[in-house]
């Protein structure tokens, strides 16, 4: 299996600056934002862009976290060891909400998100913030900030990691194919 290093946690803490300061930009403004991050690494990542918005524009967001588990459309051939945990949202009805993922691949899982959040309530608009889209889309679904665009094969393994769930940042990317192994 080869990997390859894509971000450090340098590269990383500045992606998410600079999306930080393209939803702003974006928003114009802060105004009715609301952040929500995906269980298990979106949730970070919300809490990591709302934290840098809160350095350069002086404004506490609200931030949640949402388990899609229940809403993914895979549930019957994942079997029963689908962890469910419990969200947990500020009031997203008439709210912009940053919905916030770290890999951007097929689709399902962002439109999982969006069935679940719409259980919540009825935003006025919700954009997807992530950190690596990856390509290889099954829905179409866009992400409106981007942290890094890396091109991928369906067989590659991107690997996400944030010191909140794992210790460490880093995104590499493993080749399985190379060594046989198909996910």
């Amino acid at each position: 299996m080869r990997e390859a290093n894509i971000m450090s946690a340098d590269d990383i803490r500045r992606a998410i600056t600079r999306i930080a300061h393209e939803i702003v930009e974006n928003n114009r403004g802060t105004g009715d934002l609301v952040f929500v991050g995906m269980l298990t690494r979106g949730a970070p990542l919300a809490r990591r862009i709302a934290a840098a918005i809160r350095e350069f524009e002086g404004v506490e967001l609200p931030v949640g976290t949402l388990d899609i588990g229940l809403y993914r459309d895979d549930l019957t051939r994942r079997g029963p060891s689908v962890n469910i945990q419990p969200s947990d949202l500020p009031d997203i009805a008439g709210r912009r909400v940053v919905l916030c993922d770290d890999v951007l691949y097929t689709g399902r899982t962002v439109r999982a998100a969006l069935d679940a959040l719409t259980d919540y309530g009825r935003p006025h608009r919700i954009q997807l913030a992530v950190l690596v889209d990856r390509g290889h889309r099954e829905l179409p679904i866009r992400a409106d900030f981007v942290g890094k665009n890396i091109p991928t094969s369906r067989s590659d393994d991107v690997q996400v990691r944030l010191s909140e769930t794992d210790g460490e940042d880093y995104v590499r990317v493993a080749a399985l194919e190379e060594a046989g192994v198909m996910p």
